[in-house]
């Protein structure tokens, strides 16, 4: 992963598939070098990732 990916682009994505890019992202981080360029991008994206999902689960479900 060469860029943080934003809380922009999280929005419009399924639940699905916020899991799928958090379980990818994960991965990633797992491979990097600790201290490197791709481990920190690594680790803000899974933090926005992260607080996409966690907003969602707060939101009220209207019924």
């Amino acid at each position: 992963m060469s860029k943080i990916i934003t809380v922009y682009e999280l929005q419009n994505l399924t639940h699905s598939e916020l899991y799928g890019l958090q379980r990818k992202t994960r991965n990633e981080l797992t491979r990097s070098v600790p201290g490197s360029a791709e481990r920190r991008n690594a680790l803000a994206s899974l933090e926005n990732i992260t607080g996409v999902v966690n907003s969602r689960a707060m939101k009220p479900a209207f019924k």
